[in-house]
């Protein structure tokens, strides 16, 4: 890790215009971000759709930057990132191109208009901890304790499986 930077663990999701792509593509500009540099991401994983049920599966990663920007200049190049996806926000949990989330920002714990770090529900997602515990499997989660520990607890009732590529 490079002096005066974090690392940060982004979850990605697609689950229109070929999603298995969209994750693969958003993985690969992650590594192009200013003043980052990818370090390693997950396998890709399907899905069921949580909250709205009648669209298609999602395809799920998490990717490690190391990161010099702060955590509000990195949402806002994941929040731009999704846009050149053509991602639209039209009600939560509606099917999309590529979702970006800011799940963990190295040990810190952040809550301003916005931005909430980590991130609020990645707890109570199997589809999240399980490639976020590939990646880095003693992730600890502020204020809910080991990613490891938790994701035990959800993969019976959310399914994960992994995509062989």
């Amino acid at each position: 890790m490079a002096q005066g930077s974090e690392l940060a663990h982004i979850g990605l999701g697609a689950n229109l215009a070929d999603p298995v792509r969209q994750v693969r593509q958003g993985i690969r500009e992650l590594g192009a971000l200013p003043r980052s540099r990818l370090i390693r991401h997950s396998a890709l994983y399907c899905t069921a759709p949580v909250g709205e049920p009648d669209q298609p599966d999602f395809v799920n990663a998490v990717a490690v930057v190391d990161t010099a920007l702060s955590a509000g200049e990195l949402l806002r190049e994941l929040l731009a990132l999704e846009a050149r996806h053509g991602r639209v926000r039209s009600k939560p949990n509606a099917p999309r191109t590529l979702d970006l989330d800011l799940l963990l920002f190295g040990g810190q714990v952040i809550s301003e208009p916005g931005l909430e770090v980590p991130h609020p529900r990645m707890h109570q997602r199997a589809f999240v901890l399980v490639p976020l515990v590939e990646v880095t499997p003693d992730a600890l989660i502020p204020g809910h304790g080991s990613a490891a520990d938790l994701v035990a607890q959800l993969v019976a009732d959310q399914p994960v499986t992994r995509i062989h590529e």
